[in-house]
């Protein structure tokens, strides 16, 4: 065979090019290729020389890939603040323009909260770690009875006094779950400081310090065991001024001017239990200081000065700083750390802020960013998440869902909104009165006719426990959803949210001033043809009078449907009904189906009249 050198050129090019993939298939291919034994020798020499040196370029390769990845991992833990890459950037403007609130809360409608933490330990109720801080008040002289003074047993101890030793999360988890449950949050921090978490940034954890246990990624665990959203709640952006009674000391008294736990250092816990803790970490360090003395300035025999000052603290560290500390020191970034990895650990569907609009301003935006973009990635280019505030504007509304605390909406919300509230107080308290269930399901069917979901939290003792009216409560909600959850869940609003005598203005903290009877008419419905109307109360005649739903008069009423047939959830029996000017009514059968509140189920023709 005569030698043809550019052949056996391209030949030898394209099985060096193959044999930095496959080297083996490549010269099992050429020993077979009928050639002069030389001219093989020399091609199989070169391309066994080259393919190894691909072999080696390779490994070079792989090996700058190692670096560059250990490069990444190295910057991240230096110089951490980054944002995961998508389609938000950093901005409101972005966020009301990329954002579209998922269906999955649109149709859950109801969630249960677990607002615990070792707050909830001493069992007398809300911002314990505060007001044990101020002298005079009453969980002062609570925590001085049952624990010392504060300068002895300090909140850092509370925390390692917190052991959860009776949690049972299934067991709770399944009775919130009878009770209508579709999502659960768990509180991840709170004003206190201390992360519920295996924190990554915050020593003071449920990891390190008191139940020794990473109290969120259980909880997130068994909620999603239980077919259940899981969100938490972030509202550590306060500890700044909220703690700052930990730096103070009694006005008055045998231990006047002893300064609390809250100026000790890591120095001062050598050979104790925190040994390697830095208080300073829990509690802040002292950025508003209290003074010294303050004088009687009345002339009243009778005058406390414990009054004046409270009355400083509630002035000055009691206000509610949304901004970026004066003397900022790290506390801002560090505080979008802990927030961002607790969403990287824990993959939640939503985060709650205790804020006004985002908390510490651009560092709010970058976490609510991070929390998008994480999730289109976690959910196959599909952003899940609900991020949750409150006092919103109404161009702000677009980009995050607003909450309204213990209150409600007086109108149909263009957008999803959220009432969180407790049937008590937000930590546990012994012998406290709860809401009634009638309260609450009143709450729920309101809120939903509105666009509204109702996020409840029902307190949970410090050793994981709830009381047997808590366990009562979630019973009878049970058998109140067992019957009406259909027009509540995977519903929409009508075009009116229904009837009854006027409503307090809506907005935060006027849930008690909501009073609802008979009269009190809410709508929701499921897709065109289905229109359910809860009725607030039952009828002492058995008569039901919808006005909403009339017929003939002098001005259009809201349906503009036929009705085909009516049902009573809950009731086999017929119901008669009529129609006409006046509006819609409907004779009742002898026995309410439930408690609270009733609902009728339209079914409506496809056509308007």
């Amino acid at each position: 065979m005569p030698f043809r050198p550019l052949p056996w050129l391209v030949i030898s090019i394209g099985a060096v090019l193959f044999a930095s993939r496959n080297r083996g298939q490549c010269l099992a291919t050429l020993t077979g290729v009928k050639a002069n034994k030389v001219i093989k020798l020399l091609v199989l020499t070169c391309i066994a020389a080259l393919s190894s040196a691909c072999d080696v370029l390779a490994a070079d390769r792989a090996a700058d890939y190692a670096k560059l990845t250990e490069a990444a991992r190295q910057a991240r833990e230096t110089a951490p603040h980054m944002i995961a890459p998508g389609p938000f950037q950093p901005t409101w403007a972005s966020l009301e323009k990329g954002y579209q609130c998922p269906d999955w809360f649109r149709n859950a409608k109801f969630g249960i909260w677990a607002h615990w933490s070792a707050q909830c330990q001493p069992e007398d109720g809300d911002w314990y770690a505060r007001y044990m801080y101020i002298q005079g008040s009453d969980q002062y002289n609570y925590h001085l009875e049952h624990y010392g003074h504060p300068s002895k047993f300090g909140f850092k101890d509370m925390d390692n006094a917190w052991h959860a030793e009776n949690w049972d999360p299934d067991k709770l988890m399944q009775l919130y779950v009878k009770a209508g449950a579709h999502y659960f949050m768990a509180l991840a921090n709170h004003h206190d400081n201390f992360d519920c978490y295996d924190s990554k940034y915050q020593p003071w954890n449920s990891v390190n310090v008191g139940p020794h246990k990473d109290i969120v990624g259980i909880w997130a665990q068994t909620a999603r065991k239980y077919g259940l959203r899981f969100g938490v709640s972030n509202h550590s952006s306060h500890a700044w001024h909220w703690l700052q009674p930990a730096y103070g000391h009694d006005v008055e008294g045998p231990l006047k001017d002893v300064p609390y736990d809250g100026w000790l250092t890591q120095a001062d816990g050598k050979g104790l239990w925190w040994d390697g803790l830095d208080p300073q970490d829990l509690y802040c360090g002292s950025r508003i200081p209290m003074p010294k003395d303050f004088p009687n300035t009345t002339g009243a025999a009778d005058f406390s000065v414990t009054k004046t000052a409270y009355g400083w603290h509630v002035k000055n560290d009691g206000h509610w700083y949304e901004s970026i500390p004066p003397d900022d020191n790290g506390y801002s970034e560090k505080w979008f750390l802990r927030a961002q990895d607790l969403l990287d650990k824990y993959h939640p569907d939503m985060l709650y802020f205790d804020d006004g609009q985002l908390p510490l301003g651009q560092k709010g935006i970058d976490v609510v960013t991070h929390f998008y973009n994480s999730s289109e990635q976690w959910n196959g280019g599909k952003n899940e998440a609900v991020v949750e505030a409150k006092g919103l504007r109404p161009d702000q509304r677009k980009g995050i869902v607003e909450d309204y605390e213990r209150g409600m909406s007086d109108e149909i919300k263009p957008d999803p909104w959220q009432t969180d509230t407790c049937i008590g107080d937000w930590h546990y308290k012994k012998g406290i009165k709860y809401k009634g269930v009638p309260q609450v399901v009143h709450m729920l069917c309101d809120i939903v006719s509105k666009n509204g979901n109702l996020m409840l939290n029902i307190p949970v003792r410090g050793d994981g426990t709830i009381d047997d009216d808590e366990i009562a409560f979630l019973q009878e909600l049970a058998k109140w959803m067992d019957v009406n959850k259909e027009g509540i869940f995977d519903t929409r609003p009508w075009k009116i949210f229904g009837e009854g005598p006027p409503e307090a203005k809506g907005g935060m903290f006027n849930e008690n001033k909501m009073v609802y009877s008979a009269s009190d008419i809410r709508f929701t419905t499921k897709g065109p043809t289905t229109l359910y109307a809860y009725f607030l109360g039952w009828p002492t005649d058995g008569k039901l009078t919808i006005h909403a739903l009339g017929k003939g008069g002098p001005t259009p009423a809201p349906l503009d449907q036929a009705i085909q047939s009516v049902s009573l959830l809950g009731s086999s029996e017929k119901i008669a009904w009529t129609q006409d000017a006046d509006g819609f009514h409907a004779t009742l059968p002898t026995a309410a189906p439930s408690e609270a509140a009733c609902a009728l189920k339209l079914t409506l023709s496809d056509k308007a009249n």
